[in-house]
């Protein structure tokens, strides 16, 4: 992809700027190429509105609001110009669906779109080192549907296998019966109903 001039974006800028927004372009513009002739690629905010202190230069936070994004844009352009290989190779191996940037005409237009999908790379770059493809992440909004996939507290694990333990059925005078059921040893009525063994069962394997 063809480097976009800072002088381009300059003067695109100012065609859309209020005459004081345009001095002040030209005022960032001017310590931006100080450092550039300097030999330094440090264009943070903060660094630029150090250097042009007194010479009409916002400040730092006065670029970083929504005012500022003219500012931003051109501070952006002499970054883009310094040539960073790491940022070089993200904007010219679009994928087909991005391509579109690249036949942007407004020079302008294109560097911020170009900036915006250096965002979005780096942005798809961190969620897959936060999580990995292979990692399912669970959201859940509060309501009861998450109560049937959270997963047991080790106190609850250790319950449920308390209650179908031998020394449990000892101690209480029970003993398995049919389907799942457990019934009292003397009289054989029903202490726990048909499938309870098996639900504990499931739970234990699956939560």
């Amino acid at each position: 992809m063809t480097k976009i001039s800072t002088q381009t974006v300059l003067e695109q800028l100012k065609k859309q700027a209020s005459p004081r927004m345009q001095n002040t372009l030209d005022a960032i513009f001017t310590v931006c190429t100080e450092q550039q002739e300097r030999g330094l690629n440090e264009f943070s905010y903060t660094t630029v509105a150090s250097l042009g202190n007194g010479r009409g230069v916002p400040k730092a936070q006065s670029i970083r609001n929504d005012s500022g994004e003219p500012y931003r844009t051109l501070i952006a352009s002499f970054v883009d110009a310094a040539g960073k290989p790491e940022k070089s190779n993200t904007t010219t191996n679009k994928s087909k669906r991005d391509s579109w940037i690249d036949e942007l005409k407004d020079p302008v237009v294109k560097l911020q779109a170009n900036i915006l999908y250096s965002q979005k790379v780096a942005a798809e770059k961190l969620v897959k080192e936060i999580a990995p493809i292979d990692q399912v992440i669970e959201i859940f909004d509060g309501d009861s549907s998450a109560s049937t996939v959270s997963k047991l507290t080790n106190l609850e694990r250790d319950a449920l296998e308390h209650l179908i333990s031998t020394e449990f059925m000892r101690r209480q005078r029970l003993e398995l019966g049919p389907n799942g059921s457990i019934l009292t040893a003397n009289e054989k009525k029903t202490f726990f109903p048909v499938a309870t063994l098996d639900a504990i069962k499931k739970a234990l394997q699956y939560l």
